[in-house]
């Protein structure tokens, strides 16, 4: 999964190097998002670059020029995310040498990555494989429809002594232990969990992003589920913007977001180097839990 990069090559005529983002001024990782007009604040990118790792292509002049993240959950897996060539430069190889540089660091893991249309073709090249689409559903939330509780069922608050089986629900749906993400993602979030006899079956998040809030992530057993842990989101934030990236192309659940003012926006690709990212289809059959909204396109 490696690939060979250099610290410095010559750009557009500035000669630019590969520095930590961790170093970069939050500003100008705002105003390189801001330029192929991803919604990320500085807040966001804060967030971003707490949990994972990355670097950031700097001219001569101290132009930000790209971006490129890596989120190791362990040392099997992990996400590539906030790969960012400036729009002048991304017919120039910036995008493929920020690549290299992130592939060198996850080397030996399995890779899961969500990818933009303008990026595909890049990823493709790498040897990456297309799995599924993931649809960008927002707009300026409407009062949602009364669904009614599921059979069974108790929705109430995230508590603290909810993490164990938060954690555990999530893994079996993701594939891989999240629970140091969960716990920042929890600090910064307001959260919902359905009780079915004593146990949670169903959660989700909805934290502060971009334009407004974004829910996520969001893993049920059901769509009826799914639906029951999303309403009070979409009840609360109905009159302001609210986003939710999800594979679900139809059924009731996309349905549901569709009455909620959560139409289409745009879409992007799921992508895998190494073993499958996705379950197959039909290990969800019964009530396996799976994702039914994606924390970020970046974490996954």
């Amino acid at each position: 999964m490696s690939a060979l990069t250099s610290e410095s090559r010559l750009v557009d005529s500035f000669e630019t190097r590969m520095i930590g983002i961790d170093s970069v001024d939050l500003d100008k990782l705002h105003a390189l998002s801001m330029s192929v007009a991803w919604p990320h604040r500085r807040e966001d990118w804060q967030f971003l670059r707490e949990f994972g790792q990355g670097v950031a292509a700097i001219d001569e002049i101290g132009r930000i020029l790209g971006s490129a993240m890596w989120f190791p959950y362990d040392d099997r897996f992990a996400t590539i995310g906030m790969v960012i060539t400036s729009p002048r430069l991304q017919a120039n190889g910036a995008g493929q040498w920020l690549m290299g540089h992130a592939l060198n660091q996850v080397a030996d893991r399995n890779l899961g990555l969500n990818a933009t249309r303008a990026a595909r073709r890049l990823y493709l090249s790498l040897d990456f494989v297309l799995e599924a689409p993931v649809f960008q559903c927002q707009g300026e939330a409407i009062l949602p429809p009364d669904v009614g509780l599921p059979a069974g069922a108790v929705v109430r608050p995230v508590d603290a002594g909810d993490m164990e089986e938060i954690a555990e629900l999530d893994s079996l749906a993701f594939g891989t232990d999240r629970r140091a993400l969960l716990a920042r993602l929890m600090a910064h979030s307001k959260g919902v969990v359905l009780v079915r006899a004593g146990r949670i079956e169903a959660f989700s998040l909805c934290r502060r992003f971009g334009r407004g809030h974004v829910v996520g992530p969001v893993v049920a057993r059901s769509d009826t589920d799914a639906i029951a842990v999303v309403h009070p989101h979409a009840l609360e934030h109905a009159g302001s913007f609210l986003r939710l990236d999800t594979r679900e192309k139809a059924g009731i659940f996309a349905d549901f977001l569709s009455r909620c003012g959560l139409a289409v926006y745009d879409f992007v690709t799921t992508m895998s180097l190494g073993d499958p990212w996705l379950p197959v289809p039909g290990r969800h059959a019964g009530h396996q839990p799976r994702t039914y909204a994606l924390v970020s396109q970046a974490l996954g």
